[in-house]
């Protein structure tokens, strides 16, 4: 993998958080509207990023897939996946306890193995 394709991944991987905070405020957001569900929906501006930010990522993901084995580039996804939990205790102040550290080192020590096995 060059130094490019891991680049890509690794902001494919942060792109993943992004996104999840955007629907986590598309949700916060939500609960201020007021109308039918489906008004609802079509004026909730977050929600609309979110989709959006979906479908950038979506493109990328495709062209990293061009480059890169599914078996490389999945685990960087992994990685940014078990990031959303901080962000959500970050930003949205919902709770963590040691087990999201202790579940999220080992995730990295699977990462940091399957990478090994690539330089192999």
């Amino acid at each position: 993998m060059t130094l490019k394709d891991m680049l890509l991944c690794a902001g494919f991987s942060l792109a993943l958080p992004m996104g999840q905070t955007l629907f986590k405020f598309a949700a916060v957001y939500n609960e201020r509207l007021s109308g039918p569900p489906l008004l609802k929906l079509v004026t909730n501006l977050p929600l609309i990023g979110a989709f959006a930010w979906y479908g950038l990522t979506a493109l990328i993901w495709f062209y990293i897939l061009t480059r890169v084995p599914l078996s490389l580039a999945y685990p960087f996804s992994i990685v940014g996946s078990g990031l959303v939990p901080l962000v959500a205790w970050l930003v949205f102040k919902e709770p963590l306890d040691w087990r999201f550290a202790a579940g999220y080192l080992l995730m990295l020590a699977g990462f940091a193995v399957i990478m090994q096995g690539q330089r192999a």
